[in-house]
């Protein structure tokens, strides 16, 4: 009898174990699937009042759109960087910003690719400017200058412009693309733009950047304002974790935001993905910018 009992109770331990055995590879299918077709797409808009009292009265209230990591043709095609281009134009930006790997090195661009591309960034309106950087994966692709050539944007690629809006009262905005700050044309241009801020007394400037971790190999505290990719703010999270993958040059800084002394930091999780077509709790997206003086 005890022998009967005791062959029941492991006979339910089994099949218990299969259960949580089925259970487990559902669970894990089912994420698969969801971070391979459902995480990587839709669009999130993520919204930020940024408030500076060192802001020109006449740039107050600006609106600058930030766009990173497109990774064209791994999981964004035409369509989508359309979409994307429809919601940056209903919030009418003053500024627009790509920070860098609109394209992926792991693609090859065909003639057509290369026409959707620029044709969707003629597209994207700003009323004042719209500035683009290379990012480690542009850099390894001779298709990333001629796309940005007809593109509509200014190639901010280690240089930097002032603004005027409303007045004569101008802000800075400057570009390092990718690289270590090492590079010497890099280093060059970023210290001839902080010597223009000193210069002119600039009392409000821009830096974008690809790889946010560079931010502590340069003079960041001339800088109000930084708007940076690269990091996707981890393209796999996990609850109460965070960021689980993360690329080289953004293990540092990957979060969404960082205040640095006087320094504002804020990093775009971006449209696509890189290397592993998956996103997990982190939708694709750009964020919005308004910018105040009180």
């Amino acid at each position: 009898m005890e022998e009967l009992k005791e062959e029941k109770v492991q006979k339910r331990k089994m099949r218990l174990w299969v259960k949580l055995l089925i259970l487990l590879f559902v669970l894990v299918i089912g994420t698969i699937l969801y971070s391979r077709f459902l995480g990587t797409r839709g669009l999130i808009v993520k919204e930020y009042l940024v408030i500076n009292e060192e802001l020109p009265e006449s740039f107050s209230g600006i609106k600058i759109a930030h766009i990173s990591d497109i990774h064209y043709g791994q999981t964004t095609n035409k369509n989508e960087l359309n979409n994307i281009i429809k919601r940056v134009n209903e919030y009418n930006p003053d500024i627009i910003v790509i920070t860098g790997d609109l394209l992926d090195q792991d693609i090859k661009y065909t003639k057509q690719d290369i026409k959707d591309i620029q044709d969707c960034l003629l597209k994207l309106e700003a009323t004042t400017g719209k500035y683009i950087i290379m990012g480690n994966h542009d850099n390894t692709k001779n298709e990333y200058t001629e796309i940005v050539a007809k593109s509509g944007f200014t190639n901010l690629n280690e240089n930097y412009e002032t603004l005027y809006y409303k007045s004569n009262e101008p802000i800075l905005i400057a570009g390092m693309s990718t690289g270590e700050y090492s590079n010497k044309t890099a280093q060059e241009k970023v210290d001839e733009a902080i010597s223009t801020i000193k210069k002119q007394e600039i009392s409000y400037s821009i830096l974008i950047m690809h790889e946010p971790d560079y931010i502590d190999d340069i003079e960041y505290e001339h800088f109000d304002l930084i708007l940076a990719g690269h990091s996707h703010n981890g393209q796999v999270r996990l609850p109460i974790i965070g960021a689980i993958v993360l690329p080289p040059h953004g293990k540092k800084y990957f979060d969404e935001y960082y205040k640095i002394n006087n320094t504002d930091l804020y990093i775009s999780s971006g449209i696509g993905t890189s290397r592993l077509k998956f996103r997990f709790l982190n939708k694709p997206s750009f964020n919005l910018y308004r910018i105040v003086n009180k």
